[in-house]
């Protein structure tokens, strides 16, 4: 009953940093942990970098970036698999600088990726479960469901996000507006900007992350894909062209082909 009210929290239309906080404090509420936090992967940099964090190491963690593939987190971030560790401090894949840095060695960890169209775009970490020694099985299961749901509402997110500020970009481009009617602006913009997530703003988003897969092979798979999408447009420009031509009237008659 929580899992599921929880999922219904973080489809409210918030800002993104304030869904990235709803998400943290929701899922350490469920799963009853000491600390919680949410890292997203900078793919310039290939790096986990903490966007929120819950407990008493908070400020000392922001200042902190996890290359892929370091750490408890990191590889999750690698292979996409859930882990639930238990007797941290003498696991070999816990990341102890990080541990050392911030002054703070957790017992257990539970962490799960963030999923979205077959790629990972962040991990939810969950440390020191009250009252248990370590996270079972149950609670890796819910956690991963909600972070299943949290990976589509931070893309979402990000997108209404990149709308609301390419958009607002826009109005000043226009100069000196009054206050009000520079309210009036930024209120449509927002409006806009959540029409756009709809079913079809999802599937191009979908699109465009293989695409931005695929181009990280190399120029020949870029040049691949492009060549296809270029040779699959045209063929949809003609063939519409080609059905409009067919419905046209003929001239003198008011009669569609």
């Amino acid at each position: 009953m929580t899992l599921a009210a929880s999922a219904n929290v973080i489809a409210a239309p918030v800002t993104h940093l304030e869904l990235l906080e709803m998400i943290v404090r929701t899922a350490s509420q469920v799963i009853d942990a000491r600390a919680a936090s949410i890292c997203l992967i900078d793919e310039r940099t290939q790096e986990l970098v903490f966007e929120v964090i819950q407990g008493d190491a908070s400020e000392e963690l922001r200042k902190i970036r996890i290359p892929i593939g370091h750490g408890i987190a990191g590889m999750v971030a690698v292979t996409g698999q859930a882990m639930a560790i238990s007797n941290v401090e003498h696991d070999p894949r816990h990341a102890v600088d990080v541990a050392r840095r911030v002054g703070y060695m957790p017992q257990s960890i539970l962490a799960v990726p963030l999923l979205y169209a077959d790629r990972v775009i962040g991990v939810l970490e969950l440390l020191d479960k009250n009252g248990a020694e370590s996270f079972g099985t149950a609670d890796m299961d819910a956690l991963s469901l909600f972070a299943t749901q949290a990976a589509i509402a931070i893309e979402q997110s990000r997108a209404q996000s990149s709308v609301n500020s390419m958009l607002m970009q826009m109005i000043s481009a226009f100069g000196a507006v009054s206050p009000a009617r520079q309210r009036r602006l930024e209120k449509a913009a927002a409006a806009i900007a959540k029409d756009v997530d709809n079913s079809a703003h999802r599937q191009a988003m979908e699109l465009a992350g293989l695409v931005h897969e695929i181009v990280r092979y190399g120029d020949s798979e870029t040049a691949a894909c492009r060549a296809l999408l270029e040779s699959f447009a045209g063929y949809l420009r003609s063939h519409l062209a080609g059905r409009g031509r067919r419905r046209a009237p003929l001239a003198g008659t008011g009669r569609s082909s």
